[in-house]
């Protein structure tokens, strides 16, 4: 592990621009102290199934693209998620940088490049301009506070026509639990509080992509469902993965409300087998850095056949 990398260097410091405009939904330094307690687990490789998976995605749409790229950024990797999988013939050096310094000291021991290891903040990243042939962010991006900046952030990182690719968490991830807890919540205590983080959707991640600039954007959206014995069992894998609430200002939930949300989940949601389904949206995006190299739209009005008779043909 590493603190900071010596090609670096000379890396500029960045100014908290738009610190006093950006609502702070999230407590970054609780969400530190989660990831680094769920690294200290002696079993935390039993709570990866979903980051190894959604890191499996990331790097085959990295394989898809026909070139190979000297330097990778991996944004929030984790214990090296990314690294695993990432061929070298497709990306020669992998810096991997996270949030958690005790989730880089407890790295896979099957992650490359151990020696490029980078304790950091995604919203100030400490690189010089144009530094990466792409950059890589599987998993972590539903926690940062400020997007726009964070993409901001990844587009001055990225050389001309690089390439960022990322998997966040979505708008419809574990909307049983939510409702349940919302359900639960009302009745025992006649109202009910953000007992959930905020999450963005599909048309958030186009605009913030877009408003960022970057060009020749890809947004799509998978599910992965998980099937759990119970509500104990699910946030016992959510307190292992590090992906427990984190917002600030939050009461503490009682008891009684738990229970009660265990009951109505089982009770809206159970299979037929008595488990409780937990669902995981993931939404991917791919933008590229402009370059006067990449393909352009032609002109409106040059086509040389109506968008209609070219359908019908099709």
């Amino acid at each position: 592990f590493v603190p900071s990398c010596s090609d670096f260097s000379s890396a500029r410091k960045l100014p908290i621009f738009m610190a006093s405009k950006v609502m702070r939904v999230f407590d970054r330094a609780v969400k530190e102290l989660q990831r680094d307690r769920a690294a200290r687990h002696p079993k935390v490789h039993l709570y990866e199934q979903l980051r190894d998976e959604v890191a499996w995605q990331v790097c085959d749409r990295l394989h898809d693209i026909a070139r190979t790229f000297p330097r990778v950024l991996d944004l929030g990797s984790g214990r090296g998620h990314i690294g695993k999988i990432l061929q070298p013939e497709v990306a020669t050096e992998l810096v991997q940088c996270d949030m958690s310094g005790e989730t880089l000291r407890a790295f896979d021991k099957d992650a490359r490049d151990l020696h490029l290891r980078v304790h950091c903040d995604e919203e100030s990243l400490p690189f010089p301009d144009n530094t990466f042939d792409a950059v890589l962010s599987s998993m972590s991006m539903h926690w940062v506070n400020d997007l726009p900046r964070m993409l901001t952030e990844v587009q001055r990182v990225l050389k001309p026509d690089g390439v960022f690719i990322g998997a966040m968490l979505g708008g419809d991830t574990l909307f049983q639990l939510r409702g349940s807890l919302q359900v639960a919540e009302q009745e025992r205590r006649g109202g009910f509080g953000p007992r959930m983080s905020p999450v963005a959707r599909q048309s958030d991640v186009g605009g913030l992509l877009q408003a960022t600039r970057f060009s020749l954007l890809t947004v799509d959206v998978e599910d992965f469902t998980i099937c759990y014995p119970g509500l104990p069992e699910l946030l016992d894998d959510l307190q292992g993965m590090g992906e427990t609430h984190a917002a600030h200002r939050t009461a503490p939930l009682h008891r009684s409300t738990l229970l009660a949300a265990a009951a109505i989940y089982q009770s809206m949601y159970g299979t037929a087998e008595g488990s409780i389904p937990a669902t995981f949206e993931i939404i991917h995006m791919i933008g590229w850095k402009p370059d006067p190299s990449q393909a352009k739209p032609l002109a409106r009005g040059t086509g040389e056949m109506p968008l209609q008779q070219a359908i019908d043909q099709s």
